[in-house]
């Protein structure tokens, strides 16, 4: 029996659920009406994970496609997890923070260099000279490079927690579009799969079925 944990950005992420559907609902009904013929293939979702997925889809599903789901959460209380992804993680959001704040002081100092204030002393007007528009694309420019930064490539939310400590406690597949997932998935010896190779492999356990 092959175990699969499944990440929201499957059905969400565009570059992903293009595979199984036009949308995220499409997409996700699509693989259900799948799964449902296969008897050597069992998908879990974290609690957690299935509540933020259910917020993308227009219309709920049909119980008889979502019991095909297995909503199961970590033994967070008996999950054990190696002191040095801990070490690492911590090392990890550290360095990200000073690279946050590195963006934050850049952005700073720009915005000030278009304030007319800042010499001549005078109230700032930003609809003159077209600060205002500089403003926003400094602002813009600040959350694309924070994010980028902070966030990318890393694991930053109880969700995240929840699918590797899931696929580390059952010992199955995670399948997730998310680097920050695959990176520290892979430290701790969980084997990823892309929305790609999630597809081959369902297609894979139809055409084996076909062939018995």
């Amino acid at each position: 029996m092959l175990k699969i944990v499944l990440d929201t950005s499957i059905f969400v992420n565009p570059q992903s659920h293009h595979l199984f559907g036009k949308t995220p609902q499409e997409a996700l009904s699509n693989f259900l009406d799948i799964l449902k013929e296969k008897k050597d293939i069992s998908c879990y979702f974290p609690p957690s994970v299935y509540e933020e997925l259910m917020k993308f889809m227009e219309n709920k599903l049909p119980t008889e496609k979502t019991v095909l789901l297995h909503k199961k959460p970590p033994s967070s209380y008996q999950s054990s997890i190696p002191s040095l992804f801990l070490y690492e993680f911590i090392e990890e959001m550290r360095s990200r923070v000073n690279r946050g704040l590195r963006v934050a002081e850049k952005y700073t100092r720009r915005g000030l260099s278009i304030s007319p204030s800042r010499e001549e002393n005078l109230p700032l007007n930003p609809s003159s000279n077209g600060i205002k528009r500089k403003e926003e694309e400094i602002i813009k420019n600040l959350r694309t490079e924070f994010r980028i930064g902070v966030r990318e490539g890393i694991i930053d939310s109880k969700e995240d927690f929840d699918l590797i400590l899931l696929a580390k406690e059952i010992d199955a597949h995670l399948a997730t579009s998310d680097n920050g997932l695959i990176k520290w998935a892979h430290k701790l010896g969980i084997t990823c799969m892309s929305a790609q190779e999630l597809k081959e492999t369902i297609h894979a356990s139809c055409l084996n079925k076909d062939k018995s």
